[in-house]
Parts: C-alpha cells; sequence; structure tokens
C-alpha cells in the first residue's frame, strides 16, 4: 500500500487530496479545499504545506509515511524543472518552484503536470484507459488540451508542449479558442460551444426571430453549453444544430489524432462526457469518413470512465506516476 498526496491548484481554488493505492487500485480518503491566494503564490504554498501536516495529522501519519506527490496545475510548466512558468489564470505565479519547496520539506517523491497530463495520468492508471500502452486523453471542458500515453509512457515533447491540440486550425473561419479563429478549442470546448450558439442566435435576433434557448440580445452572454445541452435535450432545434457542429469538428479532429498517432484509444472528459449523445453522432460520421480505416479500426472513442471526478484523481495520480518512476530507478 502506497500514501500519496494531490495537489490540484487552479485559479479560483486549490484542493489537497490525500489518498491510498493498493491492488492498482486508488482510494480517496480525505479532501480539503481553499481559496486561491490573489498574486500570491507564497502564501497559497505555505497554505498547501499547513494542509498536507493537517491531513497526516488527522489520518495519523507521519510525514515519512508519505510514499509521493503530485501536482496538477494549468500550463505553461517546465514539468522538468518542477516549475510554474506563468499560467494566465494564475497571475502572479511567475517562475514558481513548488516542486523544490515541497520536496525540501517533504523529502519524497514529488512532480508537476498540467491538467490534461494530470488527466491522462488518471484515466491510463484508473479508467477507461488501464492496461493501454497507447492513448489520449483529451479534457473538452473550458478549453481544449489532451495528455498522450505512448509506449506505456507519458509524452511530454521536446519542451513539455506536447498535446496543445486546441491549438490545431480546423477551419478557416469559426469561433475563437486559444487565441486563434477556427480552432480546435474554438469549436470544441464548452465556451467554444458557446460562442456557436451564440453567433446563431444573434443572426436570429438580427432578422426578427426570437430563438427560445435566448430570446433577448441582452441575456447572450447567459447561453453556456450546460444550458445549450439541456436545451437540446428538450428538442431545441438551434441547440441541437450548435452540438452537431461542433461534432461534426470534433470527428475532423479525431481523425486527425488517429492518423498521426495511430492509439488504441481516445479518452474524452468534460462536456463530452455530459453530453456524448448530441455531439457522438456527427463526430462519428465524419470520423469515419476522414480516418485511415486501419488506424480507426483499431482505435476506441470513449468517454472518461472517472467521468467528473477525474480532477480529483488527476494530482495523486502524477504522485503515483513520480512513486513508480522512483521505484524504478532504484530498481536500476
Amino acid at each position: 500500500m502506497s500514501i500519496l498526496i494531490g495537489i490540484d491548484i487552479g485559479g479560483t481554488k486549490c484542493a489537497v487530496s490525500l489518498g491510498e493505492t493498493e491492488s492498482e487500485n486508488l482510494r480517496i480518503l480525505a479532501k480539503k479545499i481553499f481559496a486561491t491566494p490573489d498574486r500570491d503564490p507564497n502564501a497559497a504554498i505555505q497554505k498547501i504545506i499547513s494542509l498536507i501536516w493537517e491531513l497526516a495529522r488527522e489520518n495519523k501519519l507521519d510525514a515519512g509515511e508519505i510514499s509521493a506527490i503530485g501536482i496538477a496545475c494549468g500550463g505553461p510548466l517546465d514539468s522538468d524543472r518542477g516549475v510554474i512558468l506563468s499560467p494566465p489564470n494564475l497571475p502572479g505565479w511567475d517562475n514558481i518552484g513548488i516542486v523544490s519547496e515541497i520536496v525540501k520539506i517533504f523529502k519524497t517523491p514529488c512532480g508537476l503536470q498540467n491538467d490534461a497530463n494530470a488527466c491522462a495520468l488518471a484515466e491510463w492508471k484508473f479508467g477507461a484507459g488501464r492496461g493501454l500502452r497507447d492513448m489520449v486523453f483529451m479534457t473538452f471542458g473550458t478549453g481544449l488540451g489532451a495528455g498522450l500515453i505512448l509506449n506505456g509512457e507519458l509524452y511530454s515533447g521536446a519542451n513539455g508542449n506536447a498535446g496543445e491540440i486546441g491549438h490545431i486550425r480546423l477551419a478557416e473561419y469559426g469561433p475563437v479558442g486559444y487565441g486563434k479563429r477556427g480552432s480546435f478549442e474554438g469549436f470544441c470546448s464548452g465556451a467554444g460551444i458557446a460562442k456557436i450558439a451564440r453567433e446563431k442566435i444573434a443572426e436570429k435576433l438580427q432578422i426578427g426571430e426570437r430563438p427560445a434557448v435566448c430570446a433577448d440580445l441582452a441575456k447572450l452572454d447567459s447561453v453556456t453549453a450546460k444550458s445549450l445541452a439541456q436545451a437540446a435535450e428538450a428538442g431545441d432545434k438551434l441547440a441541437i444544430e450548435t452540438y452537431e457542429e461542433s461534432g461534426r469538428m470534433l470527428g475532423l479532429g479525431l481523425s486527425a489524432i488517429v492518423d498521426i498517432i495511430n492509439p488504441q484509444a481516445i479518452i474524452i472528459g468534460g462536456v463530452f462526457s455530459r453530453s456524448r449523445e448530441l455531439l457522438w453522432p456527427r463526430a462519428e460520421e465524419v470520423l469515419r469518413r476522414e480516418a485511415l480505416g486501419v488506424s480507426l479500426k483499431a482505435c476506441k472513442i470513449l468517454p472518461a470512465g472517472l467521468g467528473e471526478n477525474v480532477g480529483d484523481y488527476a494530482s495523486l495520480s502524477v504522485a503515483q506516476y513520480e512513486l513508480e518512476k522512483a521505484q524504478a530507478g532504484t530498481r536500476r
């Protein structure tokens, strides 16, 4: 049995989790959450350290019983050096060497990964990707990113930026995502789906129509992927068309991943997990038309096995990954 600590750093809140692994299963024992201090990374790190001690004390553990610590955080990061560079959702977090700070106190293996990589590790170790050697995890949340498991290893690329699929341009025109019009993220993210619908609604309002999903231009910003999913499930035509458009572009993006990487599975979380029935029919049509048949035959497209809990498992999975690397190094 291994005792793990997971640290999830977000723009509005941070979480510190205590977990244990036994027989290739992960159990979350406790979790503590606090609001991320505004522009004060040092205060956040000190709070994280105090909560680790608190979790250990409440669960009658000594610091020496902690096998490894994992940190998940939005990028950009330098995972090799354990440094948070300057994430847009964390102003003031510039070149923060968080791993060295944690190791200095707890003297145990510790690693840092971006959210997509952390979720990929979680699905690989404990979710829908268990037992696979080649898989891709796609976030499909507010934004769109991917974590890559290739040949049984997390693949980060030359400088840690592998998997930034949201930046790929799928069309000359379309919603803006990742700073690029017509990008994969622009079409296939919670924010992107809302943008697609808002443009359709604005066009309807301009010609005097009043769509049921939003009949007032002043309320356009209240349209979200969640509200659209609810409307689509109730039969709203505009909402259905919005999800179908996102689904078609999802199929196009997936076909490129299938052709380039040839994975055993592409596992998709977030919006896809919640609204698969709205996205998949059109995505599957395009994917079957565009992808190389022999590669597609070897690949399954799956919703996240951990569902909405994938985030809770992510940072603990980074800890497990660091522990396995340390153990492999010791055996050598």
